[in-house]
C-alpha cells in the first residue's frame, strides 16, 4: 500500500504541494487584504491611538495645571494662616499689656481709695476726740467747780473764776499723765 501512494504522488501534486494557480491566487488575496487593511483599518487604529495619546497628554497637562493651581492656593492659605497666627499673637500680647495696665490702675485706685478712707477715718476720729475732750472739759469743769466749791466752802459760780480753776486742774492732770 505504501507503494501505491508513492506512485500516485509521482503522477501529480499531492496534498503537501499546492497547485501553482492556488499559490498565485493566495498571494493576490493576501496582497488585497494587506492593501485594504493598511488603507482603511490601520489609519483608524492610528487615529484612535493618536486621539487617546492626545487626550491622555491633555489630561496630564490639565492635572499638572490643577496641581500647580492647588499648590499656589495651598501656599496662599499657609501665608494667610501664618498672618492670622501672627495677628492672634499680637492681639494676645496687647491684651496682656492692657490687662497689666488695668490691674496697675485698679491697684492705684484701690490704694488711693484706701488712703482716702484712712485719712477720713483719722479726721473723723480726731473730730470725735476733740468733741470728747470738749465734752470732758465741760463735765470735768463743772464737777471740779462743784468739788472745789465744797472743799473751799464757797460757791464758784463765777465763770471767769471757774474757768481758771478748770484750766489749772486740767493742766495739773496733763502734767501728771505725761
Amino acid at each position: 500500500m505504501i507503494l501505491t501512494q508513492v506512485m500516485a504522488a509521482e503522477e501529480g501534486p499531492g496534498p503537501l504541494v499546492p497547485h501553482v494557480p492556488e499559490i498565485i491566487l493566495g498571494f493576490i488575496v493576501i496582497a488585497i487584504l494587506y492593501i485594504g487593511i493598511s488603507k482603511f483599518i490601520v489609519p483608524n487604529f492610528e487615529k484612535a491611538y493618536a486621539d487617546r495619546t492626545a487626550a491622555i497628554e491633555g489630561g496630564i497637562q490639565n492635572a499638572e495645571a490643577k496641581q500647580a493651581e492647588a499648590d499656589a492656593k495651598l501656599a496662599q492659605l499657609e501665608e494667610q494662616l501664618s498672618q492670622a497666627r501672627h495677628e492672634a499673637s499680637r492681639i494676645r500680647e496687647e491684651a496682656r499689656e492692657q490687662g497689666a495696665a488695668i490691674v496697675a490702675e485698679m491697684r492705684q485706685q484701690a490704694q488711693a481709695e484706701s488712703t482716702r478712707i484712712v485719712e477720713h477715718g483719722k479726721a473723723q476720729i480726731e473730730a470725735e476726740r476733740q468733741a470728747a475732750v470738749t465734752s470732758l472739759r465741760t463735765e470735768v469743769g463743772s464737777l471740779a467747780t462743784g468739788l472745789a466749791g465744797r472743799i473751799v466752802g464757797e460757791s464758784l459760780d463765777d465763770d471767769a473764776r471757774s474757768s481758771r480753776v478748770v484750766e489749772r486742774f486740767l493742766a495739773d492732770l496733763e502734767a501728771g499723765v505725761h
